[in-house]
């Protein structure tokens, strides 16, 4: 069966890999993006919404669109989100409100619009993409830190109370993955982040994607509440 799709973010990086895991499996996929031409994404079949999920009335009409395209969306995958690196003395209130409201509330946004469907149709698959970060810490990334963590309360809350209705929620935790983010990094820091990686390696996106699609496969329809850690051994024990 094909299902509709929402993967937000999902014009590059770790949400395009996403997105083209679920259309190599026939589904119909919807992206959304902030900036950027959407031309070579539609051409590869999916449907390019442009939306900021800062922007509630944005989130709303980018679902519109969707549904009257593909139908209510069945499976949501939460990608989008911004860094704004800063020591704790130097950032500013807006260095950390904005990220927490992209990366957290803007999650509570798409969230909350595709669960009006997902109640409807007593079902439903929602997974959020944390970060190790989100587990660890790191310093100069307090904000970023935050909001990845309250990702995990957030999508535990919810799947306590959404259980019943055959809705899951779960949590992907990245490591350091190999995309345009991590290549503006200079070659000490690359090495000092893989010193601490037991795999001693980058993950590629498509290793990202591959745990989400299990998490919205009918072999995973008993795990909710779950983070799942894709990270190489970063972040063991946390």
């Amino acid at each position: 069966m094909s299902r509709s799709v929402l993967v937000t973010g999902g014009n590059r990086g770790i949400g395009l890999a996403i997105a083209r895991a679920f259309a190599s499996m026939g589904d119909k996929v919807a992206i959304t993006y902030r900036s950027g031409e959407p031309d070579a994404l539609q051409e590869e079949g999916f449907l390019a919404v442009k939306c900021d999920i800062t922007d509630a009335e944005q989130v709303e009409q980018a679902y519109k669109q969707i549904e009257e395209a593909h139908g209510p969306v069945e499976v949501l995958v939460a990608n989008a989100g911004v860094t704004k690196d800063q020591l704790l003395m130097r950032m500013s209130e807006e260095d950390f409100t904005s990220v927490l409201d992209t990366n957290l509330t803007g999650t509570f946004r798409v969230v909350k619009r595709a669960n009006r469907g997902m109640l409807r149709a007593k079902k439903g698959r929602v997974v959020l993409i944390s970060s190790v970060v989100g587990l660890m810490g790191s310093p100069g990334q307090a904000n970023y830190a935050a909001s990845k963590a309250g990702l995990v309360g957030f999508a535990r809350s919810l799947a306590r109370e959404l259980g019943s209705r055959n809705i899951t929620f779960n949590v992907v935790a990245p490591g350091f993955v190999d995309t345009d983010m991590t290549k503006v990094l200079t070659d000490e820091q690359r090495t000092s982040i893989l010193s601490g990686v037991p795999l001693g390696r980058y993950a590629q996106p498509e290793e990202i994607a591959a745990a989400v699609r299990f998490l919205a496969s009918d072999d995973a329809s008993y795990i909710t509440g779950a983070v799942i850690p894709v990270d190489g051994g970063l972040g063991m024990g946390h």
